[in-house]
């Protein structure tokens, strides 16, 4: 479909890959990865004709229908955001345009004759093509799209110009996703998408019929859909087959190899050199030497990369809080006539990991910035339980920043307590490495003072955080890294996010913002998923239309049935690792308890105000951390519980 032969890329001089071999087949479903800079958005600009290549070509099949969704938006008209996606259609404006003409010479001439016939014949070849390419059903198809993607019928007549950014991308995905291409690029599709508007592309991605070509940096996306890997890694582009998931396991197993030949070639380099260092005023030796030193001057160095795993990011100790740090009482929030949340009553537990979830628009956002009180509700109050202290994090904390301060004196003015090099550290981890931490924020990109505020957040001493879609600009390794930082952090923990797969590991309690309320899902994201699939295959089966029997078909109950099984017992998994986690947890504590009580009763210890004194505060500490492991225990038992007693009623 479309063959890649002898490819070189530069950039400001330097090769991005070089010498590019491959093809792509029908049907491929292809994960495009590789480090930021690296060439992956030129690389799908070149298959789209929107960049030509200086070395190599790119050959395509003929008549090869491709679509293409970038980053950035390009141009909105004022079309509606209907009428925005038919005219894309190239081939449907076509026919339209060939219909007319046609009506209109049959108007003009008589009822009968050579001409008239001749025109009946044209529209009867017209309306078989539009049998063939599904014309009839392409506004039905339009809606569905648009639906799927966060739509309602009653923006359809609004005017795409009107959209914010977020939902222009969405308009502009809908035109491809309609487009009956053969090859689908994607540049980053999730970032404006939610949970609800992502399972729906998941599900459609899935399914489609032609090739498809992706960036994303949500692993859950890329794993569900892609079933080969195109890595550009040390100016080479290479395709592995199997899951994203394989790749990163083969990705982990070529570092390791890495490093053993790091090692090796660095004994063979110090030898060399000792050498060299021990016969260099040697006559007798003086070939030998200079040999020495041409092989030295030949060797292609390996440069190891420093890994997520060698960048460990601990958040501070700090005071715990009350057992209830955030109390919502009552609270309605409206803009305007427009009424967004509705009597809201929530209680946060201390120690809690929660993610908020739902439609976009629905008040995520505005729900994080009352509970952070950010934002003043309408009406209800909210509480600030004993000793709460809250750092928040969202895209507008940009505006908090000293545009004209360097990044690493914006942290370093943000806390003190860490050294330079520890902040290097942890902004490498945030993308920002070598003198790029001295670079202003006023020079800073959107993203990149997102990340700045983001590792201002990391630096806190509050036992409350809440993030409202912390991941939006950043790369696989620094969500690991953020993501491990978080999992480890004993406060309590507010998450607004689409990403799947960062909320997996560290909530355990999901809550929904939805029609003005909210639902509260006690487990953790992938039981969410499970229960939501489940109410809209239950709403499916309710609302079918009068054509159909009214029932979803028996086929369809058991693949819905078997999928949920899969879904549960995948959910139960990774429950009863967190349980065994908690249980080994839990023994070091009740260890560390019982040595504690041992020495207040030791009379070197209760005779020394200092050693009593520091004893009992650790006692309290370690007896708070186990009350707290106690909980999450119980509660993860509930849940695997509930998820067991539903797998029963399935099978």
């Amino acid at each position: 479909m479309i063959d890649i032969n002898s490819l070189s890329v530069q950039f400001t001089g330097e090769n991005l890959f070089e010498n590019v071999n491959l093809k792509i087949l029908p049907n491929d479903k292809i994960a495009l990865v590789g480090s930021n800079g690296t060439g992956k958005s030129t690389f799908l600009k070149m298959l789209s004709g929107k960049q030509s290549q200086e070395n190599g070509t790119i050959s395509f099949k003929k008549g090869l229908k491709i679509g293409y969704l970038p980053q950035e938006l390009i141009s909105v008209n004022n079309h509606t955001i209907f009428e925005d996606v038919r005219n894309s259609l190239t081939q449907i404006i076509e026919i339209d345009e060939r219909d007319k003409l046609l009506q209109a010479k049959l108007n003009r001439l008589p009822s009968s004759g050579n001409e008239h016939d001749e025109i009946i014949k044209q529209i009867g070849n017209l309306n078989h093509l539009k049998e063939e390419i599904g014309y009839y059903e392409i506004n039905s198809t339009i809606e569905k799209i648009l639906m799927g993607l966060g739509f309602s019928k009653d923006q359809f007549d609004n005017a795409t110009s009107q959209l914010s950014g977020g939902w222009q991308m969405r308009v502009e995905l809908a035109k491809i996703l309609s487009s009956n291409n053969d090859i689908i690029l994607l540049d980053e599709p999730t970032n404006h998408l939610d949970i609800d508007s992502l399972q729906w592309l998941v599900k459609f991605l899935k399914s489609y019929k032609g090739a498809i070509i992706l960036v994303s940096h949500d692993r859950y996306f890329v794993n569900n859909i892609c079933t080969k890997t195109l890595e550009i890694y040390n100016k080479n582009v290479t395709f592995y087959k199997g899951s994203y998931n394989d790749y990163l396991n083969f990705k982990e197993e070529r570092a390791e190899k890495l490093k053993l030949d790091y090692a090796e070639q660095q004994k063979q380099i110090k030898q060399t050199e000792q050498f060299i260092e021990r016969f260099r005023y040697k006559a007798t030796k003086a070939k030998q030497v200079q040999s020495r030193i041409k092989q030295l001057e030949k060797i292609e160095r390996i440069e190891l990369v420093e890994t997520e795993n060698k960048i460990n990011f601990h958040f501070f100790d700090t005071n715990p809080s009350g057992v209830i740090p955030l109390k919502l009482n009552n609270v309605s929030k409206a803009y305007g006539n427009l009424s967004v949340l509705e009597n809201i009553n929530l209680d946060i537990e201390r120690g809690e990991k929660i993610a908020l979830v739902g439609p976009n628009g629905a008040g995520k956002t505005t729900l994080s910035k009352i509970l952070s009180k950010r934002l003043e509700a309408t009406s209800g109050n909210v509480e600030l339980g004993y000793n709460t202290l809250i750092s928040f994090y969202a895209q507008d904390v940009v505006d908090n920043l000293n545009l004209e301060n360097d990044i690493i004196t914006e942290l370093y003015e943000s806390d003190s307590e860490n050294t330079i090099g520890q902040l290097r550290t942890l902004l490498g981890a945030f993308l920002f490495n070598g003198d790029d931490v001295f670079k202003k924020i006023k020079v800073l990109s959107g993203g990149e003072k997102s990340r700045v505020g983001l590792a201002k957040v990391l630096l806190t001493k509050a036992n409350t955080i809440i993030l409202d879609e912390p991941t939006n600009h950043l790369d696989y390794d620094s969500k690991r890294i953020l993501q491990n930082a978080l999992g480890k952090f004993d406060g309590t923990l507010i998450i607004v996010s689409h990403d799947v797969d960062f909320l997996k590991p560290i909530v355990s309690k999901v809550i929904e913002v939805r029609n003005k309320t909210l639902k509260t899902y006690y487990g953790g994201i992938d039981y969410y998923l499970v229960k939501r699939e489940e109410s809209d295959f239950s709403e499916i089966n309710e609302n079918k239309n009068d054509d159909f029997s009214g029932k979803i078909s028996r086929k369809d109950q058991k693949r819905f049935e078997a999928e949920k099984r899969q879904k549960f017992h995948k959910a139960t998994k990774e429950i009863k690792t967190k349980i065994t986690q908690c249980e080994i947890e839990i023994d070091k504590l009740e260890s560390s308890k019982t040595s504690l009580e041992l020495d207040m009763m030791n009379e070197k210890v209760y005779s020394n105000p200092m050693l009593a004194k520091q004893n009992k505060i650790e006692y309290d500490k370690v007896k708070f951390e186990l009350e707290r492991q106690y909980e999450i225990w119980t509660n993860y038992s509930e849940e695997l519980e509930k998820i067991t007693i539903e797998l029963e009623q399935i099978d």
